[in-house]
């Protein structure tokens, strides 16, 4: 059997086809790996989080005292303030209000770690004050609920994450409303 005579180029183009397919086999075999196996749709950061106007009437300062007296009366301990606004002025630029108010129950705390460490990134949990554009105050804090699903959590931690939830909403709702 007589054998067909190859191109000269041949033994490079056979090469460069192999390393070709090669190259998509591996990308195509990490995009799959790298794919979800349940698609879900975007979450979008508004889904994610509480966030309240003051009512009419309710200063900023307002707001500030009734979730600090709040907190107070019920036992979730202020643990920092931070006025980055005030920080953002004191850097030369200006900025509507944004205070950052850091709010903690310390045994609770210690027991959603112990559960889990991821949990320390989320701690302590936190209630902004924000002026928007428009000059609109609004007390935002993140949705705890997204927490409360762990089919993992012992009913115990979990009414311990309730109660946490439970508080935090009274706070923003006792600011948001001027509740002294």
């Amino acid at each position: 059997m007589k054998q067909a005579a190859l191109h000269p180029n041949a033994g490079i183009v056979q090469k460069l086809f192999t390393a070709c397919l090669c190259a998509l086999v591996l990308i195509g075999g990490n995009a799959i790996a790298a794919a979800p196996k349940h698609a879900q749709p975007p979450m979008k950061i508004a889904d994610t989080v509480v966030k309240l106007p003051l009512a009419k009437g309710v200063s900023m300062d307002d707001a500030v005292q009734s979730m600090k007296a709040r907190a107070n009366e019920l036992n979730m301990k202020l643990v920092a303030e931070l006025p980055l606004s005030k920080q953002i002025v004191a850097m030369g630029e200006t900025s509507r209000r944004i205070e950052i108010f850091q709010f903690c129950d310390p045994l609770t705390a210690k027991k959603m770690v112990e559960y889990d460490l991821h949990f320390a990134a989320y701690l302590p949990c936190r209630i902004t004050l924000v002026e928007d554009a428009q000059g609109q105050a609004w007390l935002i804090m993140m949705n705890l609920d997204l927490f409360l699903g762990d089919p993992n959590l012992t009913p115990s931690l979990k009414s311990s994450a309730i109660q946490v939830r439970d508080t935090l909403n009274a706070i923003i709702k006792a600011g948001a409303n001027g509740e002294i």
